[in-house]
């Protein structure tokens, strides 16, 4: 339906988003160069958002005030209906308010308020969580877009790498049962990152001490994708090591639960605490364009 979903338009390219979860379902050129991973059979999402954790919780539970609340991976936000606040040719603006059935399940009152901006260079997300409530706000945010991997249908998966806007000496972190586990020496070797298949075998790679501001997908020549953030502090990569052609590159503010903190979710490593009537706007950018040959920045 019409309602459903709202397309931005600017230069030759296109942006499409939903109401569910206020998802980004596509980005792609005139010409037919979709970005975005079509939620296939590997993964049935397409760049969805992370609210209120990012990643999992041990067992699966959000304890606050000594009382145990179910919360599962990532948050509820993805499979909520959020309200349009604006539509327009090149914007669109969406919320998401706390009721009786969020509170049952995170005990705070909050506004979820999403923008998306799309110009001829590419597409602008910014995220503002607002404390409606009367005590401090614990939260997690984070974005989870799914590129197409490859980029154009026939490229090898390895001809892909990513470069970092900066070194990236310090250890990673990989999950142990969703939780996060032992950390691992960094894979990014002159601010590059190769792409393969076997680097997701232990699921997601995590950057908690992260110090670029952007990262840079692409192959040696053809199409190629910069996300660049801003207020967020950690970042995930993430694919199938099945075959499944979709790379994720995902900022976020926060992250699952170390897997010896087992307190309050208000004292859990990575969250955000918002005061009351305050708020907090983080904001990330996907670029997309095509090259002859790419080059790093």
């Amino acid at each position: 339906m019409a309602e459903d979903i709202h397309t931005l338009r600017s230069g030759d390219l296109s942006a499409t988003v939903t109401v569910q979860g206020a998802e980004l379902c596509s980005l792609k050129t005139d010409a037919g160069l979709e970005f975005i991973w079509q939620a296939g059979p590997g993964w049935p999402r397409h760049a969805p958002l992370l609210f209120p954790i990012v990643g999992r919780l041990k067992n699966d539970e959000l304890r606050h005030q000594s009382k145990a609340y179910r919360m599962t991976q990532h948050g509820f936000a993805r499979d909520r209906q959020f309200e349009w606040l604006e539509r327009s040719a090149t914007q669109c603006v969406l919320a998401l308010s706390d009721d009786a059935e969020t509170r049952a399940i995170y005990p705070f009152a909050f506004r979820l308020v999403v923008t998306y901006s799309l110009d001829q260079a590419g597409l602008e997300v910014q995220l503002q969580v607002v404390n409606t409530g009367e005590e401090v706000l614990p939260a997690s945010l984070g974005g989870h877009p799914a590129f197409n991997w490859p980029l154009v249908p026939g490229e090898r998966k390895e001809n892909y790498s990513l470069t970092f806007s900066q070194d990236e000496p310090h250890p990673i972190r990989r999950l142990e049962g969703g939780l996060l586990g032992a950390s691992a020496p960094s894979p990014v070797n002159n601010r590059v990152l190769a792409l393969t298949e076997a680097l997701f075998i232990d699921d997601a790679i995590i950057f908690d001490c992260l110090e670029s501001s952007s990262v840079r997908y692409a192959a040696e020549r053809g199409p190629w994708v910069r996300v660049s953030w801003s207020g967020f502090r950690e970042l995930g990569i993430w694919s199938k090591p099945s075959g499944a052609p979709f790379l994720c590159i995902e900022p976020w503010r926060g992250y699952a639960s170390p897997l010896a903190f087992d307190g309050e979710f208000a004292s859990k490593p990575g969250v955000m605490h918002i005061a009351p009537g305050a708020e907090e706007t983080l904001s990330f950018r996907i670029a997309v364009g095509t090259s002859i040959r790419s080059q790093r920045r």
